[in-house]
């Protein structure tokens, strides 16, 4: 269980999101296939949290379970899904899709193909400010134009006109952000939202995200696979591996001393300027598939760390610490180590 978070003057801070003991899991052709298993996660408000890991580590599952789109075929169990004290659970359909953009919203990866494109940025972004806030079309398209300069778009009066592909990859991203936010919602989920831009793009983005979740005092879930992008601008990093978090913390703490192989396997495949020349070091094989999960902790094939326990007894999420936590029989080795 995670300790509640605090802001940097040490008085608590107002939770966004809480989940308990989510599992979701897909009926598929050879019975039921497990995705994601027993989570905790705690999101505050003005905190960004990275839910880090590798493809098919349920990542993007856990975000849409959270956000009620799970789609036909998903059973999602939970012990607590509460946005903001409001339990996400208890809601239909109807309700969660009021929730939807108002008080929770979600930014996908592939701009290009959730924007409209047979509609202006305007009328995209003013269709929010119509339906949720009753607003006339002059208040809307006034409110269109402040939000494409709140999210960086140059010009925006003479811009809110244009058609999204008259906005290069990293401006149409800035525009989901601009409709994510649009209503100030408690939550933010960001799921891989600089995938295919280049780093320098990638950095004004998370930039962007960081800005903004201060300035609104919202929480934001940044969904990524890749360490690299997330070193400057979380508060608190999650790591999922085979549909389970395998450790989570403060992220400076994760990043200097992390807990896990797998975290530490992360850590030292990302690009570093002082290794230029070497060979860039990976994690040996892949991911393991959903339903033949390997006994033991579902690493130890992968790990060079492994012990005979390791293959034998799935290690717990326990904590390690004040408000971190990590599952391997290993940790105490790891943090004497990069102590001494």
């Amino acid at each position: 269980m995670q300790a509640q978070p605090t802001r940097r003057d040490d008085t608590p801070a107002r939770p966004a999101l809480r989940v308990r003991g989510l599992s979701v899991s897909f009926t598929a052709g050879r019975g039921v296939v497990p995705a994601v298993r027993g989570v905790d996660l705690d999101v505050a408000r003005g905190k960004l949290v990275a839910l880090l890991g590798e493809s098919g580590s349920g990542k993007s599952v856990t975000a849409r379970a959270v956000m009620g789109l799970s789609g036909p075929g998903a059973r999602v169990d939970a012990d607590e899904i509460s946005l903001g004290g409001t339990d996400l659970r208890e809601l239909g359909e109807r309700r969660l899709r009021d929730l939807r953009g108002q008080r929770m919203s979600l930014v996908l990866q592939d701009a290009l193909s959730a924007l409209n494109p047979v509609l202006t940025i305007g009328d995209q972004l003013g269709e929010l400010f119509r339906v949720h806030s009753g607003a006339s079309r002059k208040a809307a398209a006034a409110r269109a134009v402040d939000l494409l300069g709140l999210v960086g778009i140059p010009a925006p009066r003479r811009r809110v006109g244009d058609y999204p592909h008259q906005f290069s990859g990293g401006m149409r991203q800035r525009i989901l952000i601009a409709m994510a936010i649009a209503l100030e919602p408690e939550l933010l989920i960001a799921d891989e939202p600089t995938t295919a831009l280049d780093v320098t793009v990638q950095a004004q983005i998370l930039d962007l995200l960081g800005r903004l979740r201060e300035r609104l005092d919202m929480g934001v879930l940044l969904i990524t696979h890749d360490l690299a992008v997330v070193t400057e601008v979380a508060d608190e990093l999650a790591v999922m591996y085979a549909g389970r978090i395998v450790e989570q913390g403060d992220a400076d703490a994760v990043l200097t001393h992390p807990a896990h192989p797998y975290t530490e396997a992360l850590l030292h495949s990302v690009p570093r300027i002082e290794r230029r020349g070497e060979d860039l070091l990976t994690i040996p094989g892949a991911p393991p598939n959903p339903t033949r999960v390997p006994t033991g902790c579902p690493f130890h094939p992968r790990c060079h760390r492994v012990v005979d326990q390791c293959r034998a007894i799935r290690p717990d999420l326990v904590p390690i610490g004040a408000a971190r936590a990590t599952a391997c029989h290993q940790s105490e080795v790891m943090l004497s180590e990069s102590a001494g």
